[in-house]
C-alpha cells in the first residue's frame, strides 16, 4: 500500500514538474492569450445568473440582477453576448448585446424598454460605466489583446505579473495596468489600473474561483474605484457551459423579444 502511494505521489510530482517547465517556456503573449481564453472563452457557449451590488462612496447600495448568455464564434476570436436585466423594476427587460471582434471595434446595442428604444453604443463609450457600476462595458466581454503592449515583469505568490500599456491612450482613462494571472490554471486574478502619475485608480479582482464542468470559473468579482471609494461586486450563480445556444438569439429582433427558452 505504501509503495502504491509513493508511486502515485512520484507520478503526480513528475506531472507538476513538467507543467511548471512548460509554463516557464511560455512567452508573455502566450500567457496573456491563455489568460484571456480562461476568462472569456471556456466551453462553446455559456450562461450565468448575476447579482450585482453597487456601493457608492457614502455607503449607499443599489442592486442589479441579470443573466448573461455567451456564444463563441471563433476560438479565442469573435463572440456574441446577450445580457438580460431582471431586477430592479427600473431596468427590468433591458437588454445589452455585444458582437465582439478581434480586428475591429465591437458592435454594441442597448434596448431601453421604457422608451421602446434600441440604442447603438459608440465605440468611444466602451470605457463608460456599465449600468452605473464600477465595471465598464469593455469589462463584460473583454478587452482586445491587440490594443495593448504586454510585458512579463515578474511573478508574485504563484501569479504571473503582466504590465499592459495601451498602444492608443486617447480613449482610455489609464496609462497602463497590471494583470496577475494564476500560473496553475491561467485565471486572471487581479487587475490594477494606474494613471500618468503612477497612481492606482482602479482595481478588479476575482474573489472566488470554482471548478464548473471542468472549467475554472469566477464566481465572485469586485471592481473598486480607488479615487471615489465606490465599488461593485458581482456574484455569479447557476453557471453552465455548452448548453447549445443558437446564433439567431444574438440579433436585434431579440432585443425587444427576449429568448425565453434560454432565460431563467
Amino acid at each position: 500500500m505504501k509503495k502504491n502511494i509513493f508511486s502515485a505521489l512520484l507520478f503526480l510530482n513528475m506531472i507538476l514538474s513538467a507543467a511548471a517547465c512548460f509554463a516557464a517556456d511560455l512567452s508573455v503573449d502566450e500567457i496573456v492569450a491563455r489568460g484571456n481564453k480562461v476568462a472569456y472563452y471556456e466551453g462553446n457557449d455559456g450562461s450565468a445568473q448575476v447579482k450585482m451590488t453597487i456601493t457608492d462612496a457614502q455607503g449607499r447600495v443599489r442592486n442589479r440582477e441579470f443573466q448573461i448568455l455567451r456564444l463563441n464564434i471563433e476560438d479565442g476570436g469573435a463572440q456574441k453576448y446577450y445580457v438580460y436585466f431582471k431586477e430592479p423594476a427600473d431596468v427590468r427587460d433591458m437588454v445589452y448585446m455585444v458582437w465582439k471582434y478581434i480586428d475591429r471595434d465591437d458592435d454594441r446595442w442597448m434596448y431601453l424598454p421604457a422608451l421602446d428604444l434600441v440604442r447603438r453604443i459608440a465605440a468611444s463609450d466602451k470605457r463608460s460605466s456599465f449600468v452605473g457600476s464600477n465595471f465598464v462595458y469593455e469589462d463584460i466581454s473583454g478587452r482586445s489583446l491587440d490594443l495593448d503592449k504586454h510585458e512579463l515583469v515578474g511573478e508574485e505568490n504563484g501569479l504571473y505579473k503582466i504590465k499592459n500599456t495601451p498602444k492608443d491612450t486617447q480613449d482610455v482613462e489609464f496609462a497602463y495596468f497590471y494583470v496577475y494571472i494564476d500560473k496553475t490554471n491561467f485565471m486572471p486574478m487581479r487587475a490594477e489600473y494606474y494613471n500618468n502619475q503612477d497612481k492606482l485608480i482602479k482595481t478588479i479582482e476575482a474573489l472566488e474561483v470554482k471548478d464548473v464542468s471542468g472549467y475554472p470559473t469566477v464566481m465572485k468579482s469586485k471592481a473598486a474605484d480607488i479615487e471615489t471609494g465606490s465599488n461593485t461586486v458581482m456574484q455569479f450563480g447557476d453557471v453552465q457551459y455548452d448548453i447549445g445556444l443558437q446564433d439567431d438569439i444574438f440579433t436585434e429582433r431579440y432585443l425587444r423579444r427576449p429568448p425565453r427558452k434560454w432565460l431563467k
